[in-house]
């Protein structure tokens, strides 16, 4: 059991999608559930008290929803990216179904979205590929989905709209970037179990996991307890890197994203979004201040779980 809760919470946090072949903060009463929508502007005194990307919205204590930021960058002025727009849409990869209407309506506001998908340059993701394409983890998040009661990201999320954009990489690239660094994909995943069983010492291993297993309200149950291992991003993500500092999971893949970011500015446009998975933005938010000049200016929180019901 020790390691099972790792890796459903993994399953569903960094989810690598499938490969597919291409084709041309206020807080509410208790009374009330937390707002699907909710801003929050930077705040030194919060910025240290709470996660950046994803949290366990609470109120008195009590889980009200798991929660995904969308976090607004802004070129500054007199920077190559005066005035742009990059906005870094996180988001779990199971979710509820109201969740990801949401995020299909705020993505198609963007003139470019960047999307994650390890896969050949270009692929788009059709309805009909799901069923006849799945990789392990996307199959293991197929089976959280149903019993949590939730949805799966890409059979909710419009892959074939026309300001959809891939950028990811390829999965020969992701080969070659571990090969490269003498890094492997069972060194990584040796890495990730070791920070997971430290992320599940930090909140309370896998009894919480057992117990909602045999509660009379599982999903909700389980969705609580998974809920607080899929925020702890740092510890996971730390795990995750070489001797080096470095990974290809997370922060060589931000780097090819990002390549494609460049290439979609420098055509001049200024309202774009990466749809990533949340684990990769606090990589990304030190890219987009580092190397484009760019600041986080907003901060809004969307319900991806609802954990007051099944």
């Amino acid at each position: 059991m020790r390691t099972s809760g790792l890796a459903v919470a993994l399953g569903a946090f960094f989810g690598i999608a499938p490969v597919t072949a291409p084709t041309t903060a206020q807080d509410t009463s208790v009374a009330e559930p937390a707002t699907q929508n909710e801003t929050a502007e930077p705040s030194d005194e919060n910025a240290s008290k709470e996660p950046a990307y994803v949290r366990v919205h609470e109120d008195e204590g009590k889980p009200q929803a798991l929660q995904t930021a969308t976090v607004r960058f802004v070129g500054q002025p007199g920077t190559r990216y005066d005035g742009a727009i990059v906005d870094l849409v996180g988001v779990v990869h199971i979710g509820q179904d109201e969740y990801y209407a949401e995020l299909k309506e705020q993505l198609s506001r963007y003139q470019t979205v960047l999307y994650e998908l390890v896969a050949p340059d270009g692929t788009r993701i059709r309805p009909e590929d799901l069923e006849e394409r799945r990789s392990i983890l996307a199959s293991v998040q197929t089976g959280m989905k149903d019993m949590l009661n939730l949805e799966y990201q890409l059979e909710k999320i419009d892959y074939m709209a026309e300001n959809f954009r891939h950028a990811d990489m390829s999965p020969d690239e992701f080969v070659k970037d571990l090969e490269e660094r003498g890094d492997s994909v069972w060194k990584m995943v040796a890495r990730m179990m070791g920070a997971g069983i430290a992320s599940q010492a930090k909140t309370g291993g896998d009894a919480g996991l057992l117990l909602a297993m045999f509660s009379k309200d599982r999903p909700m149950k389980m969705k609580q307890a998974m809920a607080r291992q899929l925020v702890d991003i740092e510890l996971v993500t730390a795990g995750m890197d070489d001797a080096n500092g470095e990974n290809t999971l997370i922060k060589g893949r931000n780097r090819k994203a990002f390549e494609i970011l460049k290439d979609e500015l420098d055509q001049g446009k200024d309202n774009i979004a990466v749809f990533y998975g949340a684990g990769h933005l606090p990589d990304m938010a030190d890219r987009l201040e580092n190397e484009f000049g760019m600041k986080p200016t907003r901060t809004t929180w969307a319900n991806a779980w609802d954990l007051t019901r099944n």
